[in-house]
């Protein structure tokens, strides 16, 4: 089981209709920054702490905005994403920002992250 397994396979991208696999994107994020912990800490770093602690607590999640992704990643690991997955570079700050608290509450459902 991959740790965006229950997201689903599929999501639209708004600007062309095209299906992309967020979870591919996602997957590929995280292996990139040093696992889930590594992706987290540089989401802490950037001022989402509050952010990263409600997805991975048992309580609701809080929002992120498609700014706050951008201003948290590096323009080389979104443009990478981008071009990896043939998703447009506006639009996955966008993407990540709806799935990224989803797909971390899920895989953290006791309040503790798998190691």
């Amino acid at each position: 089981m991959g740790l965006f397994d229950g997201l689903g396979s599929l999501v639209t991208d708004a600007l062309n209709g095209r299906p992309i696999n967020i979870l591919a994107v996602a997957e590929d994020l995280f292996q990139n920054a040093g696992g889930v912990n590594g992706i987290l800490n540089q989401l802490q770093q950037a001022g989402l702490g509050d952010q990263v602690k409600s997805w991975i607590g048992t309580g609701g999640n809080l929002p992120v905005s498609p700014e706050q992704i951008k201003s948290a990643l590096s323009n080389e690991q979104l443009r990478g994403l981008a071009n990896a997955f043939g998703v447009d570079l506006d639009s996955l700050p966008q993407l990540l920002a709806q799935h990224l608290p989803h797909a971390v509450d899920k895989a953290s459902p006791n309040g503790v992250l798998p190691s």
